[in-house]
C-alpha cells in the first residue's frame, strides 16, 4: 500500500503563531494567566537576581521497531513540565517540576531564591511577545498516520533491503517521532515559543558470506512528518545500507600511519563537529577551558576554511525558530577563511563576556538548564571538483562514512572510527577497507587542510549531540576536503 494513499487521520487544532499553540497547550488547560506568570516573575526579582526565566514543555514521542519481519518494540510517551531558572553573576539555581500548575511553579520558585541577593525591585517587565518565524511545518507528525501504517513503512524498507541481495541475513529498521512544545517566559518581559516536529528513520543491514559477517546502515529525517519517507526514500535507505555491508565485506584491514585522508561530503562533518564544534561553544572559551579560548581574530585554520553555525536552515533537524530561550536563532560565522571570528553563545556567557546572543542556548528538556550548543554546523565550500582532490592523492585513504568517537575540548584531541573508507592509490580510489580510525588535534587539522571541495553536502537528518548529560537532535556537513599528515591508526 502506498503511503500517498493513506488518509491523515484528525489533528490537533492550528494556530497563526507558535505562541498562540503553545499558550494552548501549557496555559489554557492548567488555567495559567500571562498575569499570574508575570506576577510570580516579579515574586523571584523581590531577590535581587540578574535574570530568571520559566521553560515550559509539553512533548510527545514514540518509536517503532522491526526486526526480522517482527515488531520488536513499540513506545508511546508523553512528558510535560517547567523549569524555573535564576542567574546571579556566574552562579544559576535551578528547580523543576512535572506538574504544570501555580502551586509547583511557586514551590521550584523558591527553590531558587538560594543564589538571590537581598533587595530586588520585584518587578518583571511585561512586554514583546517574540515574532513567531515558521522554518518547518507545526503539525503533529505523530497523528498524520495510523499505527498501522507506520509498521508498514518499516515493513517496506525491509522488504527493500532483503531484495537487494541474497546475501543479506538480517534487516532491523527503526522509525521515531516527537512533537515537542516549548513557551519560554521572560524576567526581562519576552515570551517566546517553538512548535517542533521531529521524525528518524534509519535501516540498519548485515550480509554473510563464507562465514564472514558485515554490517551497513542508512537513515534520514528532520523537522517534518513521515509522508516524507515515501517509496523513493525508504528504496535509497535500504540501498545504501545494503552497499555499505557489502562494502565491508570486501574490505581488507586499513593501514596504518601518517597519510594524506580525503573525506567525503555530508556525514563526515561528524568529525567536524566533534573535534572542533564543542572547542567553540561559549561556555568552553569563557572559562579559558578550550584549545580556542582567547583566539579571535588569529588565524586558526588553513585559508578558505569557513566554519558556520546556521539554526535557520529549514526543515533540518538542527533548525530551531526560537533557541531555549526564546532568542532567535541565526547564522554565525565562527570561522572565515581560516580566521576565528566567534563562539556559539548563550545568554548567561554571552552577558559573561560582554558579546551578543548567537541564539545557540539549548537544552534536553524542561528538566535540564540551557547552555550553547550546536545546531547545524558545516564548513563551506571551496572550489576544488571532487574529482580533482582524489586525483591528487598519491596514496592515503578516503572516508566517507564515521561511526564513533570521542574527543577532549580542552586538549582537542580526537580519535573517531571510519565506518566505510578506501584506500587511494595512484590518484583512484581502490580497495575498501575497515579498521580505519583517525587520530588528531582539532586545531591542529584544521591548518592541514589543503584542498576543499565545491560539493557541499548536510547531513541526512540524523545526528544526535552530547554534552554534560544532555542530547539534543543536531545538524552537520562539509564538502569533500583534504587533509595531510592525519594520523591513520590501523589493523594491517
Amino acid at each position: 500500500m502506498l503511503l500517498e494513499s493513506l488518509e491523515p487521520i484528525e489533528q490537533a487544532p492550528l494556530f497563526e503563531d507558535q505562541l498562540a499553540a503553545a499558550e494552548h497547550c501549557l496555559l489554557a488547560p492548567h488555567e495559567l494567566s500571562h498575569g499570574a506568570i508575570e506576577t510570580l516573575l516579579g515574586e523571584i526579582l523581590t531577590h535581587r537576581v540578574d535574570f530568571a526565566d520559566l521553560y515550559f514543555q509539553h512533548t510527545r514521542s514514540e518509536g517503532w521497531s522491526l526486526e526480522e519481519g517482527i515488531v520488536k518494540s513499540g513506545s508511546f510517551n508523553i512528558d510535560q513540565g517547567v523549569g524555573v531558572r535564576c542567574v546571579s553573576g556566574e552562579k544559576t539555581a535551578f528547580a523543576y517540576s512535572d506538574h504544570i500548575d501555580l502551586k509547583a511553579l511557586r514551590a521550584a520558585a523558591e527553590t531558587t531564591r538560594a543564589i538571590a541577593r537581598q533587595g530586588g525591585s520585584g518587578t518583571a517587565r511585561i512586554g514583546a511577545r517574540q515574532p513567531g518565524r515558521a522554518l518547518y511545518g507545526a503539525r503533529d507528525p505523530l497523528l498524520h498516520l495510523e499505527d498501522a501504517a507506520k509498521v508498514a513503512l518499516l515493513e517496506r524498507v525491509e522488504r527493500y533491503a532483503r531484495s537487494l541481495d541474497s546475501r543479506v541475513t538480517q534487516v532491523m529498521a527503526h522509525l521515531g517521532g516527537e512533537y515537542d512544545v516549548v513557551l519560554v517566559a521572560r524576567s526581562d518581559g519576552r515570551w517566546a515559543a517553538d512548535v517542533r516536529p521531529l521524525v528518524r528513520l534509519s535501516v540498519q543491514v548485515i550480509v554473510e558470506q563464507d562465514g564472514r559477517r558485515e554490517q551497513g546502515h542508512a537513515g534520514g529525517g528532520g523537522r517534518f512528518g513521515f509522508e516524507r519517507f515515501d517509496d523513493v526514500a525508504l528504496r535509497d535507505f535500504a540501498a545504501q545500507a545494503v552497499r555499505q555491508a557489502l562494502t565491508n565485506l570486501e574490505a581488507k584491514p586499513a593501514p596504518a600511519g601518517a597519510m594524506t585522508v580525503v573525506l567525503g561530503p555530508g556525514w563526515p562533518g561528524i568529525l567536524l563537529h566533534e573535534a572542533i564544534g564543542h572547542g567553540l561553544e561559549g561556555d568552553f572559551n569563557r572559562k579559558g577551558t578550550s584549545a580556542f579560548a582567547r583566539r579571535i581574530g588569529q588565524r586558526v585554520a588553513a585559508k578558505g576554511v569557513t566554519v558556520v553555525d546556521d539554526g535557520t536552515l529549514p526543515e533540518r533537524r538542527g533548525s530551531l525558530n526560537v533557541d531555549d530561550e526564546g532568542n532567535p536563532t541565526q547564522r554565525t560565522t565562527l570561522i572565515e577563511d581560516g580566521v576565528l571570528r566567534g563562539y556559539m553563545q548563550d545568554g548567561l556567557n554571552a552577558r559573561l563576556m560582554g558579546v551578543p546572543v548567537t541564539g545557540n542556548a539549548r537544552r534536553e528538556s524542561f528538566a535540564h538548564i540551557p547552555m550553547p550548543r550546536m545546531t547545524n554546523t558545516y564548513m563551506m565550500g571551496g572550489d576544488h571538483e571532487p574529482e580533482e582532490i582524489v586525483r591528487s592523492v598519491k596514496r592515503g585513504l578516503y572516508a566517507v562514512n564515521f561511526g564513533g568517537g570521542q574527543v577532549d575540548i580542552t586538549s582537542g584531541k580526537f580519535v573517531f572510527s571510519a565506518a566505510e573508507a578506501y584506500l587511494i592509490e595512484n590518484g583512484k580510489v581502490t580497495t575498501p577497507v575497515k579498521g580505519a580510525t583517525l587520530v588528531g588535534n582539532g586545531p591542529d587539522v584544521l591548518t592541514r587542510v589543503s584542498m576543499i571541495g565545491n560539493d557541499l553536502a548536510l547531513d541526512p537528518g540524523i545526528g544526535t549531540c552530547g554534552k554534560d548529560g544532555q542530547s539534543v537532535p543536531v545538524g552537520v556537513g562539509q564538502p569533500t576536503l583534504r587533509v595531510d599528515g592525519l594520523t591513520v591508526g590501523g589493523t594491517a
